[in-house]
């Protein structure tokens, strides 16, 4: 699933690919990933001949601005945004492919299309897209981190990756931040201590920044997510087996002896 570093990843490909380049055809090949009541007419219409500006990112959304329109993506469980020529061969799941100037293409390709495209007017529509979203998590400073935990009475790891909480984790970024700072997912996030929640911001914030860099959540021998999947997993750190559960519905994977139960 895309979480933060890959959307800053699918970020970089825009700039690469279609920063300054005019959308001369917008080839709409599935209207089934198309949201907010947008048609493919619609689509066609605003975006052909417009030029492709700076993009931005907020936790998981991509917004790729025009100079007026913004296309705002997400990317759910499988979606990828590539850049290819025109007449590279079409996969089964590139959904919406942008012709640019310069023989350049975009492409959002998603199996599942759990999410996709939505397309906002201007910067009061983007606002609305994004009203229930949190915080960047890469961007938010200690003390909004502290406010957005400090109102939750749930669990830790639910609070994470709750998007209206903080945008941007996702399932595996929760377990390896939480990993990091050796604190149990079950724990109640309003029960932190103030040295645990600037602990656990700064821990969040040095996997993001490395995970960034690597353009995705890296499965590194040094992290957990290096060895959740294996068949009997270890902690990278004490050599401890790891211990498995479901957590708000989510597959939950943790060190009982890094981050023991306080109950």
């Amino acid at each position: 699933m895309p979480e933060l570093p890959d959307v800053e990843g699918f970020r970089r490909v825009l700039v690469s690919c279609a920063k300054g380049r005019t959308i001369r055809r917008v080839d709409v090949r599935d209207a089934g990933v198309l949201r907010g009541g947008v048609s493919a007419r619609r689509l066609r219409d605003v975006l052909e001949g417009r030029r492709f500006t700076e993009p931005e990112r907020h936790g998981k959304w991509l917004l790729a601005h025009t100079g007026g329109p913004t296309l705002l993506l997400h990317f759910g469980m499988t979606g990828r945004l590539l850049c290819a020529r025109p007449d590279d061969a079409v996969e089964a799941h590139d959904r919406v492919l942008f012709d640019l100037s310069g023989d350049r293409q975009l492409r959002y390709r998603d199996q599942r299309k759990l999410q996709g495209l939505w397309l906002a007017d201007d910067d009061s529509g983007v606002a609305r897209l994004l009203d229930r979203q949190g915080p960047d998590a890469l961007a938010v400073d200690h003390e909004d981190f502290e406010a957005a935990l400090g109102a939750r009475r749930g669990h830790i790891k639910t609070a994470l990756t709750d998007q209206s909480v903080l945008a941007g984790l996702g399932n595996l970024l929760a377990d390896e931040v939480l990993w990091r700072a050796g604190l149990h997912p079950g724990t109640r996030a309003g029960e932190l201590t103030e040295s645990q929640r600037r602990h656990l911001h700064t821990q969040m914030r040095r996997t993001l920044r490395s995970a960034v860099t690597a353009g995705c959540v890296p499965p590194r021998d040094a992290w957990l997510t290096g060895h959740r999947d294996d068949p009997d997993p270890v902690c990278p750190r004490c050599r401890t087996h790891l211990r498995r559960s479901r957590l708000g519905g989510r597959g939950t994977v943790w060190c009982p002896r890094c981050q023991p139960s306080e109950s």
